[in-house]
């Protein structure tokens, strides 16, 4: 009865099906970039301050004003310049005056390959591929070669192996 038994268990055993889903994938890729010419160019504006403890100031003989940005012209502000002096003789004072005048508007459309005198620019080149180059070997060994200023290469082998 035993013997019956382990040979039945044994032949449902073997009866079960397997189930082994085995999934390889491989992804190889390289990426070569070469960067465009670029420019950024901001206007930057007209800025004046004034601050102070302790002092008598006047503009333009007017006792008491503060100065300031009067009229503009070719969008730079003329400047009203402040002069202080310390109120009281031997008191503490403190006096800050602070001009900045803004980039000049251009009066014609930019050029291409020109950039305007603005005070905050920045320029990049355009990119130069001499050199550049990358591969993938069918044993994924990655190759890349960097070309000239503002390129980029990339490389990558993925691999996966999925079980279920």
């Amino acid at each position: 009865m035993t013997r019956t038994l382990l040979v039945l268990g044994i032949t449902l055993a073997a009866a079960l099906p397997a189930k082994a889903d085995l999934t390889h994938r491989i992804q190889s890729s390289v990426q070569l970039e070469v960067g465009g010419a670029s420019t950024r160019a901001v206007r930057l504006g007209n800025s004046y301050s004034v601050s102070g403890s302790g002092v008598s100031t006047s503009a333009d003989n007017t006792a008491g004003a503060l100065g300031g940005l009067g009229a503009h012209t070719n969008g730079v502000n003329a400047l009203t310049p402040v002069t202080a002096s310390q109120a009281t003789t031997g008191n503490a004072f403190s006096f800050e005056n602070a001009y900045r005048a803004g980039d000049t508007i251009p009066t014609s459309a930019p050029t291409v390959g020109t950039v305007p005198a603005f005070g905050d620019v920045t320029s990049t080149a355009g990119g130069d591929n001499t050199g550049l180059s990358g591969s993938i070997t069918t044993a994924g060994a990655i190759t890349l070669s960097p070309g000239g200023a503002n390129t980029k290469a990339i490389g990558q082998v993925i691999s996966e192996l999925t079980v279920r």
